[in-house]
């Protein structure tokens, strides 16, 4: 036996433990300590909004989950102004101002971003009457059975 076909004999053993290590590697927040409100309500109240914003830099990461020096920044803006008494909305807004619509994961449906929200389903109801029309187009006219068939029909339905 060669050494790339040999088999170590606890190989197989330590699964259990890949297993419940990757079952534990959940999300990782960049969030840190210093950083949480000591209230649990305004705390997932920020965990909420800074979910829903995207990093400015990283692009593919909410800032919740971005170690980018200007999502840590974000992060604390978000959390004083929840601070301060400002509404959801009213931090988003502040947000937006500054950043620009950019940073929302899910755009308003409002605005030129209209467009945006209406395109998809607009797409999807034009593709279905292509279809349609497409299928009614395909429709070959019946012929009418010459007797030979008619006789030969006649026969695989009595078998």
């Amino acid at each position: 036996m060669t050494i790339a076909t040999q088999r170590r004999p606890g190989c197989w053993a330590n699964r259990p433990a890949y297993a419940l290590c990757l079952l534990l590697a959940g999300p990782v927040h960049a969030v840190q300590p210093d950083e949480i409100l000591p209230d649990p309500a305004l705390e997932a109240r920020a965990r909420a909004i800074s979910g829903d914003i995207r990093c400015p830099v990283c692009q593919g990461e909410s800032i919740d989950d971005s170690n980018a020096p200007i999502s840590r920044d974000l992060r604390l803006i978000i959390r004083e102004r929840l601070l301060a008494g400002d509404s959801d909305r009213e931090v988003i807004d502040y947000i937006v101002a500054r950043y620009g619509e950019f940073v929302l994961y899910n755009p308003r449906a409002e605005g030129s971003n209209l467009i945006l929200w209406l395109a998809g389903p607009a797409l999807f109801l034009a593709a279905v009457a292509v279809a349609v029309a497409a299928q009614r187009g395909r429709k070959v006219p019946e012929a009418p059975l010459s007797e030979a068939e008619e006789a030969r029909l006649r026969d695989i339905l009595k078998e």
